[in-house]
């Protein structure tokens, strides 16, 4: 730092010979010689942190891979810069350096800021294009047809160029179509966010209204440098116009220069020029096309006309002559005519013969009356004898309504009734009865009281019993039953109904 010369008014300290300074002092004095030892001067580096401030300034900071240098660029200045400032971008800075008092800090305050090469400027460019290419932004299939006619043409240009000169010309040398302009910048900052809000509101327009929606948009700029044209390569203006759903016609530079809404765009003109040519037809080609598609329809009328005659008259030829039509008609006829004759005379006799067959059939009236006599003679007598039935019926009826008749024939079916089902219970009762199953072989204990005996185990060695069987009965006593089982082994028992009856007796099994 080159030190205040002798004419400079800071003070000395009188026991020093090393000058005294305030910090202010010094910060001024640091700051005067940044700026008269540097002047303007162009710095090279990577953009780091760009910060664009609500205040307008803008804040960033350049680097390299020796050294970081903060940059200001006031708000004045900020909206003049060709570009928007992104991290990692390889600029160019143009300004004066100069010092911040307040952070000790020294900076470079930028007057304009320019890509460092086209390459690098390319390359953005070229990775922006990748990256909406992927979202889909640049898809054949989003691309709409330019209407062959449109009612109304919308235009986004600058208002005082000559883009909108040469558009409004075309039009009106093609085919005059209504013009809406959307009058917005093409160059510098905010130009972009200008143009994709033009874009956007004449989408908003709707149908009807005070102002008519146009059927297409072109969105058009004259030639210059890539810098120049960079704001139609900004994402905010690719993006409205891939939403657009008008139809856009791109026409932004000369037939060489390319630009990010070329590819979003519906159709991409090379001049503006030609995006108005695109947009409409040419009126006398139109009226040329009209006359000749009339005269070819006129052609093709009499042609299909002279063909159909052609059609006709050879039908005519192929059909028979009337004459002969009416002859072969007229043949038969008479031939019809004399099979009527001769049927008429047929059926009348056929209906003669009836008539007299059932003339035959017919009665005289003195044989119908003698029938009749019989017949009613005959009716008499049947119905003299039909009432003398009747008159016994109804006479064997009355006496039989006598009292004491009925009486003595009702109590005869009573009683009769009443035996038979006296007869009916006796022969239930006997098919209930005990004798029965003795019938079968089967026999009756009893014990010394007259008491049927039901199990064994009741008796006792030397007990009387009787046995009853079907034919009488016989006394019995019961004995030890013999010799018990031997040892080792236990006695079968055997069923009682399987038990055999003695031998030597007439008695039957016993249970």
């Amino acid at each position: 730092m080159t030190g205040p010369d002798e004419s400079s008014e800071l003070p000395l300290s009188a026991a020093h010979n090393v000058a005294e300074y305030s910090v202010g002092e010094v910060a001024r004095a640091i700051k005067r010689t940044l700026e008269g030892e540097f002047g303007r001067l162009r710095i090279r580096g990577e953009v780091s942190r760009p910060n664009y401030h609500g205040s307008g300034h803008l804040y960033f900071t350049l680097k390299d891979d020796e050294a970081v240098i903060d940059s200001v660029c006031w708000r004045g200045t900020v909206g003049k810069l060709s570009l928007r400032l992104e991290e990692g971008m390889e600029v160019i800075c143009t300004g004066r350096i100069s010092s911040y008092a307040r952070s000790s800090k020294y900076q470079i305050v930028v007057d304009s800021v320019e890509l460092a090469g086209e390459g690098a400027l390319l390359k953005l460019l070229e990775d922006r294009r990748k990256k909406l290419a992927a979202e889909g932004l640049f898809d054949a299939e989003r691309k709409k047809d330019i209407p062959f006619l449109p009612e109304i043409i919308g235009v986004v240009t600058s208002p005082t160029g000559a883009v909108i000169r040469d558009i409004l010309h075309r039009v009106s040398d093609r085919f005059p179509r209504p013009v809406l302009l959307w009058p917005v910048p093409v160059q510098g900052d905010g130009a972009a966010e200008k143009i994709a809000a033009a874009i956007a509101g004449f989408n908003a327009l709707g149908p009807g209204g005070a102002v008519p929606r146009p059927d297409t948009l072109i969105v058009a700029r004259g030639g210059g440098s890539l810098e120049d044209l960079w704001c139609f390569n900004e994402e905010v203006v690719v993006r409205a116009v891939a939403e657009s759903e008008i139809p856009v016609i791109s026409a932004v530079g000369h037939e060489t220069d390319t630009t990010l809404i070329d590819f979003a765009a519906d159709l991409r003109a090379p001049t503006p020029t030609a995006a108005a040519e695109m947009a409409v037809p040419v009126r006398a080609e139109l009226s040329a096309q009209i006359l000749d598609c009339a005269r070819r329809s006129v052609s093709a009328m009499e042609r299909f006309q002279q063909d159909r005659r052609l059609r006709i008259d050879g039908l005519e030829r192929g059909l028979p002559r009337p004459e002969a039509l009416l002859a072969e008609a007229q043949q038969r006829l008479d031939g019809e005519s004399d099979r009527l004759v001769l049927a008429a005379a047929t059926l009348r006799g056929r209906l003669s013969e009836r008539v007299a067959a059932l003339a035959a059939r017919i009665r005289h009236p003195r044989d119908v009356l003698a029938l009749s006599e019989e017949k009613l003679a005959r009716l008499g007598g049947q119905l003299v004898t039909g009432g003398r039935a009747i008159l016994r019926d109804r006479r064997q009826r009355l006496d039989g309504l006598d009292a004491g008749r009925r009486m003595g024939a009702g109590v005869d079916r009573m009683l009769s009734n009443a035996g038979a089902r006296i007869s009916g219970y006796e022969k239930l009762l006997e098919s209930y009865s005990y004798k029965n199953v003795l019938k079968r072989g089967y026999a009756l204990v009893r014990d010394a009281a007259g008491q049927p005996v039901k199990l064994a185990e009741k008796l006792t060695a030397g007990d009387a019993v009787s046995i009853e069987f079907a034919d009488g009965e016989k006394p019995a006593t019961i004995g030890d039953g013999g010799a018990g089982p031997k040892p080792g082994k236990k006695a079968r028992k055997k069923s009682p109904g399987r038990k055999k009856p003695d031998p030597g007796s007439d008695q039957g099994t016993l249970l």
